[in-house]
C-alpha cells in the first residue's frame, strides 16, 4: 500500500487520503482493527479516511505514529472478505431500468443478472443515515445520474450512479438511476446498531419475484437530505421539504408501539402555547456515529445547556430545550424548576420578569415567556429532571437535517419530565453571567486538509477580513458574507469526511461553518476548522454577527 497523506482537520481530527477507492477500504480495515483509546469514529469516503479523535486521550500527534504504524501493517482485507454478508430482498422494477441497460448496452435482464451477482461491498455512507455508497470488483459499469434528479426517491428504492450501487433508507430528494425495491431494514434509529449497511459490510442483492414488495413502517422526520453532491451545501440541503424517515425497521422495531412507554409513564412537565421560529429538544448529541451517516446534533451552545442542567440538579448530559430567537410560551402541568441559559431576553413567569442563569419555580398553571431576545440567538432552557422524549442512537436531539429524534415542538405539545435530577438544586449562584457577545466575535481557526487548495492571498484574506454572519444561518450552516476567497486547485473534490465547525468554500467563494446538523460527508474543500472549543460562542452569532478569525494557539 502507498504511504497515505495524513492531512489535519482542526483541533479534533486527521484527514488520511490515499489514492484509490480500493486503498480507502484497505487503509479503513487497517484502521478498524486495532484503534487505541481516544478514537471515536472511523468515516471512509471515496478517496479518504476521516479520524475523529478525542485528544485528552489520543494526541494527534500519537494519532499520527498510530496511523502511520497501522499503515505498514500486511493487508487486512482478508479480514473485510471475512466480513458476514448481508442479503438485500429486491423486486427489480425500477423505473430506471430498461433506460440504463440501453445506456449500457444491455437488456434489461442481463443488467439485473449482473447486479444480482455481484458481490458488493460498502465502501463508505454519506449524504443521509444508513445510506451505504457499495462497489463490487467485478462491476464495470460506471452510470451517470439523472440529469434532472428526483424530488423524491422513494425509501427502498435501489439505484446506480457512476460506479456504485445504494439503496435508500428513507424518502429524500436524489438523482440516482433506480432499478429496483427492497424491503430490506436500512435504518432503525431505535436499535443498537441503526444502520445495516456499515463501512466494509458484504452485500449480495437478492432478485425476488413477488408481484410487489410490502411497504416497510416509516419513522417521522422533520427534514430531508439533498443528492450526495449537494450535501456538501448546508443551506441547499436545508431547504428541501420535509419527508418521512427511514422507511425500514427492523422487524424487531416494527412491532414498537407509537407512544414511548418511558415517556408515557413519565410525568407531564408543561403544555407549549407558542413555540417562536423553532425551539427543539437538545442534549449533548450523538458522538461517533458519523460512519454510518449520522451527525453529532445535539445542543448548540454545548456550555449552555451544561450549565443550565448544573443550576437545576441535573446530570450535564440531560435533555433540555433549545429556543432560538425567543419567542417561546409554554404553560406549566405540574410544579416545576427551569432556569434558562445562553441568549439572553427578557424572561417572564406570568407578568414578574425573572433572571437568567438562575433557578426558578415554576408552578402548576403559570405561563412562562421567553421574550425575543437582545442578546445571543439560542437560548437552552433546563427544566429539573430534564426532558423525556424516545431515544435514537443513544440521544434524545433533534437532527434539523436528517430527520432524526423528535420533531421540533408545536403549539399544543406536551413535554413531559425524565429522571435526570441527581443533586438538590445548587446555592444560589454567583457567577457573574453576562451576555452573549454581540459584537465581532474572535474566533480560533485551526488549519483544514484543503488549505492548500486556496491561493496564499486567500488565507490573509481569511484572517484579516471581518465577516459578517448572513441570513441564510441555521443548525445546518453559517454562511459568511464577505470577501471571496480564491482556489489555486480547481479540481473537483470526491466527498470527504465533515466536522462541525469546518469552514467549507462552495464555488462563490465565500465560507460556510458547519453547525451540529451538517452532513457528515461534503465535496467543497474545507480550508480551516473553528476549535472545538470556540463553537459554543459561535453558536450564539445571528444574523448581522460580525466573526473575526484567528490562528489557534495550541500543539
Amino acid at each position: 500500500m502507498v504511504t497515505p497523506r495524513v492531512l489535519p482537520f482542526g483541533d479534533r481530527a486527521l484527514l488520511v487520503e490515499v489514492g484509490t477507492l480500493a486503498e480507502v477500504l484497505d487503509l479503513h480495515a487497517r484502521l478498524a482493527a486495532s484503534p487505541p483509546a481516544g478514537v471515536v469514529d472511523l468515516v471512509p469516503a471515496a478517496r479518504t479516511v476521516l479520524v475523529h479523535l478525542d485528544p485528552s486521550a489520543l494526541p494527534l500527534a500519537a494519532a499520527r505514529a498510530w496511523i502511520a504504524a497501522s499503515a505498514q501493517l500486511s493487508s487486512v482485507m482478508d479480514a473485510t472478505d471475512a466480513a458476514p454478508v448481508v442479503e438485500l430482498p429486491v423486486m427489480y422494477d425500477g423505473a430506471d431500468l430498461t433506460e440504463v441497460a440501453a445506456l449500457l448496452g444491455l437488456t434489461a435482464d442481463t443488467l439485473v443478472a449482473r447486479h444480482a451477482a455481484t458481490e458488493w461491498t460498502v465502501a463508505f455512507t454519506g449524504f443521509a443515515p444508513g445510506f451505504g455508497y457499495l462497489v463490487g470488483p467485478d462491476w464495470e459499469f460506471d452510470v451517470p445520474r439523472r440529469a434532472n434528479p428526483r424530488t423524491r426517491v422513494p425509501a427502498g428504492a435501489v439505484g446506480l450512479a457512476g460506479e456504485f450501487s445504494g439503496a435508500y433508507p428513507r424518502d429524500t430528494p436524489g438523482g440516482w438511476q433506480l432499478i429496483g425495491t427492497t424491503t430490506a431494514p436500512l435504518f432503525d434509529p431505535f436499535s443498537d446498531r441503526p444502520a445495516l449497511l456499515t463501512p466494509g459490510t458484504r452485500v449480495r442483492f437478492v432478485r425476488s419475484r413477488a408481484s410487489a414488495l410490502a411497504a416497510a413502517p416509516a419513522f417521522r422526520a422533520t427534514g430531508a437530505l439533498s443528492e450526495p453532491e449537494a450535501a456538501a451545501d448546508p443551506a441547499r440541503a436545508a431547504a428541501h421539504p420535509a419527508g418521512p424517515a427511514p422507511a425500514a425497521a427492523r422487524p424487531a422495531a416494527a412491532a414498537r408501539p407509537a407512544a414511548d412507554p418511558a415517556r408515557a409513564a413519565a410525568r407531564p412537565a408543561f403544555r407549549v402555547l407558542e413555540p417562536g421560529l423553532l425551539t427543539t429538544i437538545q442534549d449533548q448529541g450523538r458522538r461517533g456515529h458519523a460512519s454510518a451517516g449520522v451527525a453529532v446534533s445535539g445542543a448548540a451552545d454545548r456550555a449552555a445547556l451544561r450549565t443550565a442542567n448544573r443550576l437545576v440538579g441535573n446530570v450535564e448530559t440531560a435533555a433540555g430545550i433549545e429556543v432560538t430567537m425567543g419567542g417561546f410560551r409554554a404553560v406549566a402541568e405540574t410544579d416545576l424548576w427551569f432556569v434558562a441559559t445562553g441568549a439572553w431576553g427578557p424572561v417572564r413567569l406570568d407578568d414578574r420578569e425573572v433572571d437568567p442563569y438562575e433557578a426558578h419555580a415554576w408552578p402548576a398553571g403559570t405561563e412562562l415567556h421567553l421574550d425575543w431576545f437582545a442578546h445571543g440567538i439560542r437560548a437552552c432552557l433546563a427544566i429539573r429532571g430534564g426532558i423525556a422524549a424516545p431515544a435514537s442512537i443513544g440521544s434524545r436531539a433533534t437532527d434539523t437535517l436528517s430527520g432524526l429524534g423528535p420533531p421540533p415542538l408545536r403549539a399544543g405539545d406536551r413535554v413531559h419530565l425524565a429522571d435526570d435530577a441527581i443533586v438538590a438544586i445548587p446555592a444560589e449562584h454567583l457567577h457573574p453571567w453576562s451576555p452573549p457577545d454581540d459584537g465581532a466575535i474572535e474566533l480560533e481557526l485551526a488549519p483544514g486538509p484543503r488549505a492548500g487548495w486556496f491561493a496564499p492571498a486567500s488565507q490573509a484574506t481569511l484572517f484579516e477580513s471581518v465577516w459578517t454572519v448572513s441570513n441564510e444561518s441555521d443548525r445546518v450552516g453559517i454562511r459568511l458574507d464577505g470577501p471571496a476567497l480564491e482556489r489555486i486547485d480547481t479540481r473537483e473534490l470526491p466527498s470527504e469526511g465533515m466536522v462541525p465547525g469546518a469552514l467549507q468554500v462552495p464555488p462563490s467563494g465565500r465560507p460556510v461553518i458547519l453547525g451540529p446538523d451538517g452532513p457528515v460527508t461534503g465535496g467543497y474543500p474545507v480550508i480551516a476548522v473553528v476549535m472545538d472549543a470556540a463553537r459554543d460562542a459561535l453558536a450564539q452569532a445571528r444574523p448581522g454577527t460580525r466573526l473575526r478569525f484567528r490562528h489557534a494557539r495550541y500543539a
